[in-house]
């Protein structure tokens, strides 16, 4: 299923991997994300971080209209407030698939993965 807005030029549809590419994007740029994870933890295993091409692995968009329900899969890093993260992540893809994008978002939902510990 893709986000279809209508303009005054026509139609534009944007795929869902399109929208994972940048919620993956806008996720991993937060200090405390390690990476994202997939949504299949078990078959694809708990401690597999996703590379950057495989973003859509770990985010899960269902759309409605012209907005859009998110499900973020991350790996944050030990010691760090997780809900604090959480919550950057939330503000951080609202803010960049609205201004990238020019979705509207219903719901951000981050669901942590797992915990690892930063190399210093």
């Amino acid at each position: 299923m893709a986000v279809k807005i209508k303009t005054k030029y026509g139609l534009i549809d944007i795929s869902n991997g399109v929208i994972a590419t940048v919620v993956g994007g806008a996720a991993t740029s937060n200090y405390g994300v390690v990476g994202m994870a997939s949504k299949n933890a078990i078959r694809d295993g708990v401690d597999s971080i996703l590379s950057r091409a495989n973003y859509k692995r770990g985010v899960v968009v269902k759309s409605d209209e012209n907005q859009v329900t998110v499900d973020v899969y991350i790996i944050v890093g030990y010691g760090l407030k997780i809900s604090e993260v959480s919550r950057n992540v939330q503000d951080s893809v609202k803010y960049n698939l609205r201004s990238q994008l020019g979705i509207d978002t219903k719901a951000v939902n981050v669901v942590v993965q797992g915990v690892k510990v930063l190399d210093d």
